[in-house]
């Protein structure tokens, strides 16, 4: 069974895109995913890379051409629930490590779920402490249990490693896909995922 890898950040609003329509395509491709937890912003710095609202600043009609494409994809997946957070940027640390504990716990796809809404549907401020754990408790998690979690030095090692060796791979940026050795990057690579399927 072919399995789809998503490096995975909270952080890129395309993140939350992919996720939403890939379950789809692996039950028609009768695949399995796997989420690879890595730091964005530490892509960024290892890599020299930078957010396309920074990256493309200067470049007329180019962001503009990125929030066209944005909406065209709302529209064809009925991802009416998104909103584009007004606390963006973020920094992701604590709920990126929360992830690893989620994977460690078993839980991952509740964690997921919760922190995509509150991020991407509910606008929350998710690099606030109170508010993670706060979202944490509503989605049924426990919550105690995946702080204390984040805070040792397994889970802040794993994460660094995850980010470390992405960059290793050739990765600069989420959302990020392996079909076995074959790489592809951003939501409009979603047909050749398929097809790599």
């Amino acid at each position: 069974m072919a399995q789809l890898e998503f490096m995975f950040d909270f952080a890129s609003p395309n993140a939350y895109f992919c996720y939403k329509v890939i379950p789809k395509i692996i039950e028609r491709k009768e695949s399995d995913l796997k989420i690879t937890p890595v730091l964005l912003g530490g892509l960024f710095k290892l890599t020299g890379n930078q957010p396309p609202m920074i990256a493309f600043a200067e470049v007329k009609g180019k962001l503009d051409y990125e929030m066209l494409e944005s909406r065209r994809f709302i529209e064809k997946y009925s991802l009416s629930n998104f909103r584009f957070n007004p606390h963006f940027p973020m920094n992701t640390i604590m709920i990126m490590r929360g992830l690893i504990a989620a994977q460690k716990l078993d839980v991952q796809s509740v964690y997921i779920d919760a922190v995509l809404s509150a991020m991407w549907e509910n606008e929350q401020k998710m690099d606030d402490a109170d508010t993670v754990v706060e979202t944490w408790e509503k989605a049924g998690l426990d919550s105690q249990t995946i702080l204390t979690m984040t805070q040792s030095d397994d889970i802040k090692n794993a994460l660094k490693e995850n980010t470390s060796l992405a960059v290793n791979r050739g990765i600069f940026g989420v959302p990020t896909f392996f079909v076995g050795s074959e790489m592809f990057f951003g939501k409009e690579r979603l047909g050749q995922v398929e097809d790599a399927l």
